[in-house]
């Protein structure tokens, strides 16, 4: 197939591109210079030009509790547009297949957890992301209403998958916009280079988050965009076919800055701020509809760390 990957320089986007290079398919990517998503003339000349056989949406603007924070505009205008325009001009261009990826803060801030499917629209959002979780959700639903419209008439079929936290190789190390594990690994580096005595993490370092590798996230999404029809039917309903990605097990943000602070060997403090925000108490995906259809995450948390770690590393050697 010809397979438009968006977001192909992103984290989740160049870890996709890196298994589909394992296999025949002719992989189709823009640059943000070359295609911005956000302009709707720009993307419906673009997919009537190139007319892929399916299309992967991992492109969005994406950031840590600090960027959801001051950037709450741009988060939900820019990610609607690019989910809109995409998934909008994809169906006008006849593409049948393709897949979009959310993310777990779609669920409400006190779901039951772990969090299943059916937690979707349950509850209240978590306030500190809710423009980028309304976002995603809309993400969701427009895939369904194109499926229950068009899925008899075109043929089209379009899913979802909600990834818990991911990190790995090209994730953003920014000291300030980053995610929390890319973001501790850059202050633990930076703090055992400085022989600093101790770091302090925000919050009180109590909550619970779940890590999946990246390369375990591009392995699930193009497992779930390759099952047969009638076996992703089978396992969603049309107004609930989201499918979570995740590995089932969490820990604490105390645990992962010690794991971290192993990693990089820093040997000093590891203190607290509970004036910070510390964001959902827990985030643990049940995963046990993508469990039950065959797919299991592979990367141990440790060893993804050290992988990551050596990235970074090797990101700021070449500058």
């Amino acid at each position: 197939m010809r397979i438009y990957v968006a977001g192909h320089r992103g984290m989740v986007g160049s870890a996709i591109v890196r298994q589909l290079n394992k296999t025949d398919h002719q992989i189709i990517t823009r640059t943000h210079a070359e295609l911005d998503l956000t302009n709707q003339a720009a993307v419906h000349e673009f997919m009537q030009a190139e007319r892929p056989d399916a299309v992967i949406l991992a492109a969005a603007r994406v950031g840590g509790i600090k960027a959801n924070n001051t950037f709450p505009a741009e988060f939900i205008y820019d990610n609607l547009m690019i989910e809109a325009n995409v998934i909008h001009q994809a169906f006008a261009a006849g593409v049948k297949k393709l897949l979009f990826l959310g993310s777990s803060c779609i669920y409400p801030r006190n779901a039951a957890q772990p969090m299943a499917e059916d937690a979707l629209l349950t509850g209240t959002l978590e306030p500190t992301n809710e423009p980028y979780a309304i976002a995603k959700i809309a993400g969701i639903k427009l895939c369904e209403s194109y499926n229950r419209q068009y899925a008899d008439t075109h043929g089209i079929d379009y899913r979802s998958v909600m990834p818990t936290n991911l990190y790995g190789p090209g994730d953003n190390f920014h000291p300030e916009h980053s995610h929390v594990l890319p973001a501790l690994i850059r202050r633990f580096h930076e703090a055992a280079a400085a022989n600093a005595p101790s770091v302090t993490i925000w919050g009180t370092g109590q909550p619970r988050r779940e890590f999946l590798h990246v390369d375990d996230m591009a392995a699930a999404s193009l497992f779930v965009l390759n099952l047969p029809r009638d076996v992703y039917i089978a396992n969603t309903q049309p107004m609930l076919s989201h499918i979570n990605v995740g590995t089932g097990q969490d820990l604490t943000i105390r645990e992962l800055a010690e794991i971290i602070a192993e990693t990089v060997g820093f040997s000093g403090e590891i203190l607290t701020d509970p004036a910070q925000p510390d964001g959902t108490p827990r985030k643990l995906l049940n995963v046990s509809r993508l469990n039950a259809m065959g797919w299991h995450a592979r990367i141990g948390l440790r060893k993804g760390i050290e992988e990551t770690y050596r990235a970074f590393k090797e990101a700021a050697v070449a500058g």
